[in-house]
């Protein structure tokens, strides 16, 4: 088989990357350019210096971590048997997605970047930097860097482009959507449904509905899905104050899921079913129809093989496609341009989904955060195939929270601790979080159960003769709860390492969350008493003039944070990832040079050094 002229390998965490790659690729198609588009965990790394022409769309995570499906990919890269001439004749070129919010701003992008160089790859055009903070979000760096792709590619080589760069074609329909979608007139499962209880029926319907999903939610035999039954749910901070913190405590239900402190547990939020009404109504959908969903290109299709079982339209609808909380990519205002009825409406779309109408579009749907519900409101006449609604509404994705207990303090038990989310639109839309509004309404009482996965966080269970400095303003403490509670246990079986604890909130009376815990465990011998050489350290931002943040409560403790670091503490951070992770780490840079008497630049080297040596975790979200 002819090699393809044009690969694009992607590695997306949240999705955003596989939606660039793949509008990279619908306008390479759209010159007549042949193009094969992979996630590049379907890649065999070996096989690239056999390519002639690569484009790579990568996102960074977390604090310039790699996304999941490309760690072993990189590890690949990072060989030291691969010599510099090893990717000579490659022409290649990187596109980032990252968020300038971040220390780590594309950091990913940046380092493949130089790999791929070091290496003895030829870039195409210079890398592409795209910025969550930009107006237009990262399509305001893609669209040009896309136009200088194509001139830059049609230099190198021209037979790409078999009518010229500038030839595009006016595709009516783009082609067929990726999914079909059958319709089934027995439910091949319903003597199963009927012979298992409820929990273990509705488990079978979202494991189905979420493997056959064109989202291709990741499946993890090693992380299996469970159930939680919710035994707790109150409020941690006053009413009035402006915030609404839950404190949620879960027991297990049948199946006791081993995990650590610093593990994460992704939750499956439940969808309003009147908004699921509303969407099958206004796309004038079958409900209890029973469907099978498959990729156009069935025969590799995993769903096909392992999911023999049909279920309902509006189960499917429910559990896996976001219809009421998140805002669609600019394809869907594409496609939905073509299915436009009213005139206006078709010019309307077709300008949102242009170039031109770029910063408009981002105006009227991302910062409104408006939902695919909303927007189908809004253009009446456009009447999508089911197909291409579920190749395009967003994916109902989980959402993960810190752990906020301990399984030795707090045996069968999982607590968390929940900011529930609330914003106001530029228009003066009240927006709520999916998953954190649905929680925080849930009642212990009802007998509640909630669909749950463990997976690993990036705080690390400390051994109980490590030292640690702890940062962790808001409910960024919600981890360290469950450290100091495992500390304080086994503090009764042996001696344990000193423990500092910097927390950080607006008002004592208000929103100092889990104060009778800190403060329990700062006295009388506790493992954040001063007696055991810990300490708890509490900044009130707002009960003075003058702001007082977590970096202020460190300065007045540099001493005791350098005496701890130079014995070969641990840090660890976690809280929200806008300016805290930066500052804090700043804050420890000035404390290192001032109490080691070294420069700014070997404390840099210093903390750098500590990172690499797996002794500085942070966690941090948006």
């Amino acid at each position: 088989m002819e090699k393809p002229k044009l690969l694009i390998l992607y590695a997306t965490q949240t999705g955003n990357a596989m939606d660039a790659a793949e509008r990279i690729s619908r306008e390479a198609e759209r010159r007549c350019c042949p193009v094969s588009l992979l996630s590049i965990d379907q890649f065999d790394p070996s096989f690239l210096p056999n390519q002639g022409t690569v484009i790579f769309v990568v996102s960074t995570t977390g604090q310039g971590d790699t996304p999941d499906q490309m760690k072993v990919f990189w590890r690949y890269l990072l060989q030291r048997h691969l010599i510099r001439g090893w990717l000579e004749g490659v022409h290649y070129a990187v596109f980032g997605l990252g968020d300038s919010g971040y220390q780590k701003y594309n950091f990913v992008a940046k380092k493949l970047d130089k790999r791929l160089s070091d290496l003895g790859g030829t870039p195409i055009i210079e890398r592409g930097l795209g910025d969550d903070q930009h107006p237009s979000g990262y399509e305001g760096s893609l669209d040009p860097w896309m136009s200088a792709l194509w001139s830059s590619l049609n230099q190198i080589n021209s037979n790409l482009f078999p009518n010229g760069v500038d030839f595009v074609q006016d595709v009516k329909l783009m082609n067929q959507s990726k999914v079909v979608v059958t319709y089934h007139v027995n439910n091949e499962a319903s003597s199963l449904v009927s012979t298992t209880s409820d929990l273990e029926s509705r488990k079978l319907q979202i494991e189905s509905a979420r493997l056959m999903s064109p989202a291709k939610f990741p499946v993890d035999k090693s992380r299996p899905h469970c159930w939680l039954k919710m035994t707790r749910n109150c409020s941690l901070t006053q009413a009035g104050s402006g915030r609404d913190v839950r404190h949620l405590e879960f027991e297990f239900h049948s199946l006791a899921i081993e995990y650590e402190v610093g593990d994460v547990v992704e939750i499956l939020p439940s969808q309003n079913p009147d908004a699921v009404d509303a969407f099958l109504s206004r796309c004038n959908l079958e409900p209890e129809a029973f469907i099978k969903v498959q990729s156009r290109d069935f025969s590799n299709d995993v769903a096909a093989d392992a999911s023999s079982l049909a279920i309902k339209l509006r189960t499917f609808v429910e559990l896996t496609m976001d219809i009421a909380s998140a805002s669609p990519r600019r394809y869907f205002f594409e496609v939905m341009s073509y299915f436009a009825t009213a005139e206006h409406e078709k010019e309307r779309l077709e300008y949102f989904a242009s170039p031109e109408g770029r910063d408009d579009l981002y105006q009227y749907n991302q910062k409104e955060r408006r939902t695919v519900l909303e927007i189908l409101e809004d253009f009446p006449s456009v009447q999508m195939p089911f197909e291409w609604l579920v190749q395009l509404v967003p994916p109902l994705k989980t959402r993960a929270f810190s752990i906020s207990s301990s399984p030795v303090a707090h045996p069968n038990e999982v607590h968390l601790t929940m900011s529930v989310v609330s914003w106001m639109t530029p228009y003066k839309r009240k927006r709520s979080g999916l998953c954190s509004k649905w929680l925080a309404g849930l009642d212990p009482q009802q007998g509640v159960f909630v669909p749950v996965w463990f997976q690993k966080g990036l705080l690390p269970a400390p051994s109980p003769s490590l030292a640690l400095i702890l940062i962790g303003p808001g409910t960024g403490c919600a981890p360290f709860r469950g450290f100091v509670a495992e500390r304080a246990i086994q503090s009764q079986y042996g001696p344990t390492a000193p423990a500092l604890l910097f927390f950080g909130c607006r008002n004592k009376e208000d929103d100092f969350l889990y104060s009778d815990f800190w403060l329990f465990h700062s006295r009388d011998g506790g493992v954040l008493s001063e007696e055991k050489g810990g300490g708890f350290y509490v900044a009130f931002s707002r009960d003075q003039p003058q702001k007082v943040y977590v970096q202020h409560k460190m300065q007045e403790q540099r001493q005791k944070i350098w005496e701890l670091l130079s014995k070969g503490a641990s840090v660890y951070v976690a809280g929200s990832s806008t300016k805290m992770p930066s500052d804090v780490m700043s804050k420890f840079e000035e404390i290192i040079s001032k109490e080691s008497g070294v420069t700014k630049e070997a404390a840099v080297r210093w903390l750098k050094a500590l990172e690499k040596a797996g002794r500085y975790h942070v966690e941090a979200w948006s």
